[in-house]
């Protein structure tokens, strides 16, 4: 009896040894050997919007892995990928705007070239079948961990799709009018439709509905191994709900959390990491085509001072899938201003977002519920954007996380069209200086010493009150010697 316990035991260890090295090797697959993610990686990170569809020809992970270890090049430290789930196929949409029409309403012979919207998700555990398949998602992952870029998913948590298996088992998740039919979303302000026809309204009164989309964002973290999320609509998503849920993701891992919105409350403590810097964004946009000078630029700094606190994060964009595809390009939105404003937004406290392709000086507007494709040609954009990133990585006076380098307006005597300011941390100075304005500037400024003309590598001094002279949307980053 003796040897048959014995035996028991051994055999019962030698199959919990196997079944643990089994889960150690499908986690070091999925791609755990990167570090965790900490506050100190936000200082300095640039963000990166993958959007898969349209990266590539083949529109796949598989085609979008194979350019990570590049993306270390601009400074890329956390991909946030656009919505990888189904979509739905009731009432996907075919065209935007106003006069929106449903892929069921075009010719039959067009209807299977519309894709449909990323944020009509029909399944929030499954990956899109157009992408690829869960293993070359999980590949992905694991080729960014393995160079030091982590992963953060888009998540859709104020509707879905009306394929949604809830629609079915669960309507009471559902927002209802007086009909008792499922509505699609409201605007809290108007009380109207804000035209997304092709989701569903979800409804955070019902508990079993945050029970289930937190186990869903849950799933990813445990399963999936990713590093966060951004989360679309933050802002019409109940608060309570985000006090309740984010707590519970991160005790299962340090995660990064974005959240499209703009509201302070939202990066309360252990709440979201990062908002959007939309005003920031908006004042960029108007000075580039003469609506607002230098001066809204000084009122947005310190109007986001008094709105948000010290360690409140915001991102910087120029940029998105969002304003690429509905607002223009960024050549229609700034012009001749593109890369001004670009290094504006990387030297302005918080973290710079690229959207994929405008690395390679994208110029057009992708399509949204159809294939579209980029094209990946390296050149200045490319090249600027890598100085940036590598400026952005390295010197901690750019830090702009919770423990933020110092933000020092410059005085000049054309403070219309020049904007330039110091950031400082850790004996380290940087200045920013440009001409945000189409006409020449000839003005005098109120610092000094010696530097380096960052984009150029060119060593330069500077004494108070020198004359300088600045063609339009010229720009100078100066590394304090």
């Amino acid at each position: 009896m003796k040897k048959i316990l014995l035996f028991g035991l051994l055999l019962s260890t030698f199959i919990s040894c196997k079944n643990e090295s089994s889960e150690n090797s499908a986690s070091t697959e999925k791609g755990e050997q990167i570090a965790s993610l900490t506050p100190e990686v936000e200082e300095n990170a640039v963000l990166y919007e993958v959007n898969i569809r349209q990266y590539s020809p083949e529109g796949t992970f598989n085609a979008f892995t194979k350019d990570i270890p590049q993306l270390k090049e601009l400074g890329i430290k956390i991909i946030w990928v656009m919505p990888i789930f189904p979509i739905s196929q009731t009432k996907r949409k075919a065209t935007g705007g106003d006069s929106s029409k449903f892929a069921s309403e075009m010719p039959k012979e067009e209807q299977s070239k519309y894709l449909g919207s990323y944020y009509a998700v029909s399944d929030f555990k499954k990956v899109n079948p157009e992408f690829g398949n869960l293993e070359d998602f999980r590949n992905m992952v694991k080729t960014a961990h393995e160079n030091g870029i982590y992963v953060i998913l888009d998540w859709v948590p104020n509707h879905t799709g009306w394929d949604h298996v809830w629609i079915k088992q669960h309507p009471e998740y559902y927002t209802h009018n007086e009909k008792g039919e499922i509505v699609d979303p409201v605007n809290p302000e108007t009380g109207k439709s804000w035209g997304w026809t092709d989701v569903a309204d979800l409804n955070y009164d019902n508990k079993g509905l945050r029970a289930a989309m937190t186990g869903d964002m849950l799933h990813w973290i445990k399963n999936e191994n990713i590093d966060g999320f951004r989360c679309d609509v933050a802002g019409n998503v109940p608060m309570d709900f985000w006090q309740d849920a984010i707590p519970k993701l991160r005790k299962v891992k340090n995660i990064f959390m974005l959240a499209e919105a703009w509201e302070p409350q939202l990066m309360k403590t252990n709440l979201f990491d990062m908002c959007y810097a939309w005003d920031g964004h908006h004042t960029m946009n108007d000075i580039a085509v003469g609506k607002k000078s230098t001066k809204d630029w000084d009122k947005y700094i310190v109007d986001k001072n008094k709105k948000y606190e010290a360690d409140d994060i915001l991102m910087n964009f120029v940029d998105n899938h969002d304003e690429n595809s509905w607002n223009g390009t960024m050549k229609s939105r700034l012009g001749n201003a593109e890369e001004t404003m670009t290094a504006l937004s990387y030297l302005t406290p918080g973290m710079p977002l690229v959207y994929s392709g405008d690395e390679y000086g994208l110029d057009k507007s992708l399509k949204f519920f159809e294939k579209d494709s980029i094209t990946k040609t390296k050149g200045k954009q490319w090249e600027w954007r890598a100085k940036l990133g590598k400026l952005k990585n390295e010197n901690s006076a750019l830090n702009g996380g919770k423990n933020s380098a110092s933000y020092t307006r410059i005085s000049t005597t054309d403070d219309a069209k020049i904007i330039a300011f110091e950031r400082a941390k850790d004996n380290k100075k940087v200045i920013y200086i440009g001409n945000l304005s189409k006409e020449k500037a000839a003005f005098s400024a109120t610092f000094n010493g010696k530097y380096t003309d960052y984009m150029t590598g060119e060593k330069v001094s500077f004494s108070k009150n020198q004359q300088l002279n600045f063609k339009p949307w010229e720009y100078k980053i100066l590394i304090a010697e």
